[in-house]
């Protein structure tokens, strides 16, 4: 784009909070001076005329009140002006403007004063034609080839296009098959009118066939006349250019080609007399109005074309000469020639903004001063050089560059998790099949000790839980005042989650232009997706966890789901899972025992987690340091890999979906073309059913998208009770094995590289190649096995045998004696990074 604005020559604001439109303005010698200077005239949709005739600028300060020859107020809205020979018996012009239920013709006219300022514009009504419909707009030209006179054509809004013959009404004719007007052009090369349609086609009617069509006052008239007898009127030609049109613009200057020009949404056409497209431009931003002039080129047309980001694009044909920025974004063209300036660029915004601009630069009238020769003080250069590399020095030390460790945070960032539910749940558009489904509070409080601008605080937390706002945006942060925000959070989908952790996020910049971020997570409590109910003594699935300290009693672990009339001693709980089965939690009265138990393996996860951290937190608050929970195993796999089974055929079935539906779409629109080949034909030949297997096959396929959806939302409720049963099973064969938290947290990455699971990567794939990274790395057994190589792609596999034999291997080398670390020693070894695991290779550490 081009550096260069567009030279303001004059300018002025029209009104105070007016609205105008691309058919407010046109530029003329309105008051038949005959001096051949234009003056402006501008029509606003809250009813004022005005006519200006601009002067340069003498000062800075905007137009001259003399620039102004005429203000008058109309009783209606002002929605077009044009100038033209409107009035019979003489060839002076005269102006036209369009109301929404009126057409009035007037004559502008001057008396000279004695100044300057005292010169005086009146106007004066000719005729006025009261219109039956609401018009939208109106052309004008020598409609049928009259001479020295021009017609008036108003398109109204139902469609009908109603003639004016000067003073006379003449006809009016319905467009067939109209829905919403668009812009209209007349072509006097081939006494034709030119119009885009709501079905996105330029159409064009003769004025012949328009004024021997039959007459209708009504639309339902004429109706019936296409189906009787009568004229019908049809198109001359008909073009489909796949978008709506803002203008179109008829041009035919001396040595240049007849052309159709339109302005769409996305695309600049230019076409033939016939309708054929000569060219076409697309363009890459949004334009807003448009309007050719002659070129100095013979067969090419210039266009001038504004934008919505203020600027002003000169084409030629389709190649792009020159671009200027303005000051506004204009909505209506036009060039005119003042006090012997020619080609003077006349734009006009939405609001009011009027200003005269031409192209190219002022010329640079600065001319730089001699130097003057004095000797050079070396002292004094070395002396401030020297401070100057103070000053950098000092500033490259206190840049705020890298993240600081300071005690103190410039920002904080505190959740707050309310103890209680709503009283007045907030959740919406949830799957759970449940009368009353709950939601909690979360209030988060952001102080700073410094002015921070724009902060966005954004909100994740884990599917099927859903928020009812994961996004805040503070203008402004003031040191030492503190901004709330508050959330509500509850269960959309129909699973339980498979985490009730989650976080915010807070992004925000230094004063100094350093962009910074800040987190913190908060726990959701249990009660948000459950509640209590009778336990029940049958289950299909039972884990027993061990403690090494005296009984609790549940009454003190989970005061929030008992009655506390109850009895001191309690040692059965029933948990009912709002998207679940129920979990029922049994402890042991004589030894350090706790049981979970239900009728499907990933429902004990929420629970069994729930019941950890709580003992944790019991026995921390006791000051008990040495509490350690342990199970004896063995680690169901069967029931894990029951899951992986379901989870990869949902996956499958995913994968046959897409085929399908790709084979279906492709013979879909192997019909289309052939019925579109038939239809074009000047001589059909019979369908043969083309159509029928058309509507079936359009069937089929919106069956199958049906069933692809439907399948992709059990794969996603697959994955979350999958990732349920693997983090149990994390978290068993950890307390199983009694291992640490680093490696538990290997064991978390390796079984859980994944946040969202997809047909290009999916959980098994990636599984896999954890797994047997693992076995040849810290839990090999030999050196043979440490040199096999893993394969860089990942596919989706046959089936889940291979996956199930190494992860069974996994446990197998962990009960006998494999350790996990993150050892600094292992350089000898090939460091592979696996998603979500550090860039250290864990090794083996046998206890033998």
């Amino acid at each position: 784009m081009s550096l260069f604005k567009a030279r303001d020559w004059w300018s002025t604001t029209v009104g105070e909070n007016e609205e105008f439109d691309q058919g407010c303005m046109c530029v003329s010698d309105v008051d038949n001076s005959g001096s051949g200077q234009d003056k402006i005239i501008l029509g606003s949709h809250s009813g004022f005329l005005r006519i200006f005739s601009p002067h340069p600028l003498k000062t800075a300060d905007g137009g001259q009140a003399e620039d102004l020859l005429l203000e008058v107020q109309m009783r209606d809205p002002i929605l077009q002006v044009e100038v033209g020979k409107f009035v019979s018996g003489t060839e002076l012009i005269h102006l036209a403007i369009l109301h929404p239920r009126k057409l009035c013709v007037y004559s502008v006219s001057g008396t000279l004063g004695n100044v300057e300022h005292g010169n005086q514009y009146q106007i004066k009504l000719m005729y006025e034609h009261n219109l039956q419909r609401t018009a939208c707009n109106m052309i004008y030209g020598p409609f049928g080839g009259v001479k020295g006179r021009d017609l008036i054509c108003i398109q109204s809004m139902d469609g009908m296009l109603m003639f004016f013959e000067q003073e006379s009404y003449a006809f009016g004719r319905y467009l067939p098959g109209f829905l919403l007007p668009g812009p209209l052009s007349y072509s006097p090369r081939t006494d034709s009118f030119v119009t885009v349609s709501s079905c996105q086609q330029v159409e064009s009617y003769k004025y012949q066939v328009l004024a021997v069509a039959t007459d209708a006052n009504s639309r339902k008239e004429t109706e019936q006349q296409m189906i009787g007898a009568g004229k019908r009127l049809v198109a001359d030609w008909i073009l489909n250019i796949g978008e709506q049109a803002l203008d179109i613009c008829v041009v035919s200057f001396n040595q240049t080609a007849f052309s159709i020009l339109i302005l769409g949404e996305r695309n600049f056409f230019c076409l033939k007399e016939n309708g054929q497209i000569r060219f076409m431009k697309k363009l890459d931003y949004s334009p807003s109005c448009f309007l050719p002039y002659c070129s100095v080129n013979d067969g090419t047309i210039n266009s001038l074309v504004g934008n919505h980001n203020n600027m002003l694009l000169v084409y030629q044909d389709v190649t792009l000469k020159w671009a200027a920025q303005l000051p506004h974004i204009p909505v209506a063209l036009r060039v005119a020639s003042f006090q012997d300036l020619k080609g003077v660029i006349v734009t006009l915004s939405g609001s009011g903004q009027l200003q005269c601009s031409y192209l190219g630069t002022d010329p640079s009238l600065f001319q730089a001063p001699k130097v003057e020769s004095r000797d050079i003080n070396y002292e004094e250069l070395d002396v401030e050089m020297k401070e100057l590399q103070r000053i950098i020095k000092e500033s490259s030390k206190t840049q705020d560059i890298l993240p600081r460790f300071d005690k103190e945070d410039d920002l904080t960032l505190v959740a707050t998790v309310s103890s209680e539910l709503d009283s007045v749940s907030q959740s919406f558009d949830s799957e759970v099949e449940s009368e009353n489904i709950p939601s909690l509070t979360v209030k988060f409080c952001v102080g700073t000790r410094l002015n921070v601008q724009k902060s966005v605080l954004s909100i994740s937390i884990p599917p099927p839980l859903a928020v009812t706002q994961d996004k805040f945006i503070f203008d402004s942060l003031e040191a030492g005042i503190t901004k709330t925000a508050s959330i509500s959070v509850f269960l959309k989908g129909n699973c339980p989650p498979a985490d009730l952790e989650g976080s915010a996020v807070i992004s925000y910049s230094m004063p100094t232009g350093v962009p910074r971020v800040l987190q913190c997570r908060f726990r959701l409590p249990l009660k948000l997706v459950c509640f209590p109910v009778q336990p029940s003594k049958a289950a299909n699935h039972k884990l027993t966890i061990d403690t090494n300290k005296p009984p609790v009693n549940l009454i003190n672990l989970f005061p929030d789901f008992v009655d506390q009339t109850q009895d001191d001693q309690l040692s059965v709980l029933g948990f009912q899972l709002l998207a679940g089965r129920k979990v029922t939690l049994l402890a042991s009265k004589t030894s350090q025992r706790y049981r979970i138990q239900s009728e499907q393996f990933e429902d004990l996860w929420l629970v069994t987690k729930e019941l950890i951290l709580r003992f944790e937190d019991y026995f921390r608050k006791q000051g008990v340091k040495d509490f350690t929970c342990s199970f004896s195993g063995p680690v169901p796999l069967q029931e894990y890999f029951e899951l992986i089974d379901q989870h990869f055929g949902l996956r499958l079935d995913a994968e046959k979906y897409d085929s399908l539906l790709s084979e279906r779409a492709v013979q879909f629109r192997a019909i289309q073309r052939l019925l579109l080949t038939r239809f074009k034909d000047k001589t059909p030949a019979p369908l043969q059913n083309l159509d029928t297997l058309l509507d079936g096959t359009y069937r089929q396929v919106t069956g199958i998208a049906d069933a692809a959806e439907e399948c992709q939302r059990k794969l996603f409720r697959g994955f979350t009770r999958l990732k349920s049963a693997t983090q149990l099973i994390v978290l068993l064969i950890g307390l199983w094995q009694k291992l640490s938290k680093d490696q538990v947290a290997i064991l978390e990455a390796t079984f859980l590289p994944l946040h969202k699971d997809n047909q290009e990567l999916g959980w098994e794939e990636s599984v896999d190649a954890a797994v047997s990274h693992l076995l040849r790395t810290c839990l090999s057994k030999s050196s043979k096995e440490q040199a096999l190589n893993l394969t860089s792609q990942l596919s989706i596999p046959k089936d889940t045998s291979r996956l199930k034999k190494h992860i069974t291997l996994l446990c197998d080398r962990l009960t006998k004696g494999g350790r996990l670390s993150l050892s600094a020693d292992s350089g000898s070894q090939q460091a592979i990074v696996m998603p979500g695991l550090p860039l250290t290779t864990p090794v083996l550490q046998n206890n033998a």
